[in-house]
């Protein structure tokens, strides 16, 4: 690690979504660099798509380049982490500025997915798809 991350950070928070849990931490007067378990953000997500979802916030509330992001993610899938971090970087930004609360709320940015996977039941295939009835 270099000699920023072992600096206190100036801002930390929690993102959840589904299994997967983030610990974001910001430092102001960065350079923008990101760093995800100890990987930067193109090497833990390949996938524009993840990359677009993280720096959402970062976008709305055009604070790209102000920090140095440190992620640590664990759980969960990639699109699920990425979903996390996105929430993490959210609330961690509102710490920053309480002002960024009505612009990032009105992205549902703030709010915690609540929805999980739905257990598979004795006696189907899934968690609703059935097998198939055979009628002879």
């Amino acid at each position: 690690m270099d000699a920023t991350s072992a600096k206190t950070p100036n801002f930390s928070a929690t993102g959840k979504r589904k299994r997967a849990k983030a610990r974001v931490y910001l430092y102001k007067d960065g350079k923008g660099d990101f760093q995800i378990n100890n990987s930067t953000l193109d090497e833990y997500f390949p996938r524009a798509t993840a990359r677009m979802i993280i720096k959402q916030p970062l976008v709305l509330t055009k604070t790209e380049g102000v920090f140095d992001i440190y992620v640590n993610v664990c759980g969960g899938g990639k699109s699920g982490q990425a979903e996390a971090v996105r929430h993490g970087l959210a609330r961690a930004l509102l710490q920053f500025n309480p002002e960024l609360r009505k612009t990032l709320k009105a992205e549902h940015f703030l709010t915690r997915d609540a929805r999980e996977v739905e257990r598979k039941k004795s006696g189907m295939s899934g968690a609703r798809k059935r097998y198939q009835y055979s009628k002879r």
